[in-house]
């Protein structure tokens, strides 16, 4: 007899936890695989609907009384730089970019462990050995590059982001960058020039990840003009960031199984020969 993957993905829910942007509430992720040669149809469909990846798994806050988390994104068509803005591209004139393969190596962990150690001692990704880094960078089963940028002058690596390549966009899964270097905005830098990046491709959007009202850590994400978020079921484009409240209430998130039937899922159907 034989078994086969199921053609449509299963959905999960993760166990509640506490929330790492707002004190005092609890997260909960709906989450499913991504394998198989499925894996860049469902990627590209899902991150449309305000998923991302982790690895070889997609999520979506799914919290039971919280929908404060919005995933954002930037049209670039719609992008005018700021002053404040110009002056970080200006500031970072002297870094150079090089686009790799997802292949981790030991100075990006050294700076990842930099990184963390200077600005998230006590999050969640604290405790990530190497051997997990290589996973975060190298366990993915699309289109995926991390973007190194050096220092022209000395070559010391400054910053990297783990970025997916999607259909209509890229997705920026992680970044991080040297601390010793607070006036010059270097993750704001590395947002301005991944929307160079997709200009140059001719892709519509960069993928944010989530932006999250009330919660500072995120703040920075609602400076960017052309700034799009994903709320009932649909691209909206940034209103005023004040008028967003981190709306907590039992009955703000539909059921699991609303949630699932709501999903526009591609046809994953074998590609015959």
């Amino acid at each position: 007899m034989r078994h086969t993957l199921p053609i449509a993905p299963q959905f999960y829910v993760t166990a509640p936890q506490p929330c790492p942007y707002l004190d005092g509430r609890m997260e909960r992720k709906l989450f499913t695989a991504l394998q198989g040669d499925s894996a860049t149809k469902l990627n590209n469909s899902l991150s449309g609907q305000g998923f991302r990846r982790s690895q070889n798994v997609l999520y979506r806050p799914s919290c039971t009384d919280c929908a404060a988390c919005l995933s954002a994104r930037i049209n670039v068509a719609d992008f005018t730089p700021s002053k404040s803005q110009k002056r970080t591209i200006k500031r970072n004139a002297g870094l150079t970019r090089r686009a790799t393969s997802p292949w981790a190596t030991e100075e990006q962990y050294d700076l990842f462990r930099t990184y963390l150690d200077s600005r998230h001692a006590d999050g969640g990704m604290a405790d990530m050995d190497v051997f997990e880094f290589a996973a975060m960078i190298e366990e993915t089963p699309i289109r995926s590059r991390v973007i190194e940028y050096t220092d022209t002058q000395t070559r010391e690596l400054i910053g990297v982001c783990l970025t997916d390549v999607l259909d209509d966009g890229v997705s920026m899964v992680y970044s991080f960058y040297s601390p010793d270097r607070p006036r010059d905005g270097l993750g704001n830098y590395i947002i301005l020039d991944h929307i160079e990046i997709a200009r140059a491709a001719g892709l519509p959007y960069v993928y944010l990840g989530y932006w999250v009202p009330g919660s500072p850590k995120m703040g920075y994400k609602a400076k960017f003009s052309g700034l799009e978020v994903y709320m009932g079921g649909a691209w909206q484009k940034m209103r005023n960031p004040d008028d967003f409240e981190p709306d907590q209430h039992p009955l703000i998130t539909d059921p699991i199984a609303e949630q699932v039937a709501n999903i526009a899922l591609p046809d994953l159907s074998p590609t015959k020969g």
